[in-house]
């Protein structure tokens, strides 16, 4: 399922993992999960979605989100609840 054309699925259950700021510009990172069709990883960019992909588990996308914060912590941002 490609999620960039169909967007977020329908039922889907989302959770935002993390929030960063810098220079009043924020970047979530939000994942969308359906029992038995895999995980969908969104990085947002003030309140954009920038990046999608498609996980098996929530796991892999927990993983990949966490190499993403690591990435924007090495750059200045900082984490914002």
């Amino acid at each position: 399922m490609n999620l960039a054309v169909q967007g977020i699925w329908r039922g889907a259950v989302a959770e935002r993992l993390w929030r960063v700021r810098k220079d009043h510009r924020l970047i979530d990172a939000v994942v969308h999960v359906r029992t038995g069709e895999g995980v969908s990883l969104n990085i947002h960019y003030n309140g954009e979605a920038t990046y999608t992909c498609c996980l098996p588990t929530l796991d892999l996308a927990v993983r990949e989100a966490a190499d993403w914060l690591d990435g924007f912590l090495r750059q200045g941002w900082s984490t914002h609840w």
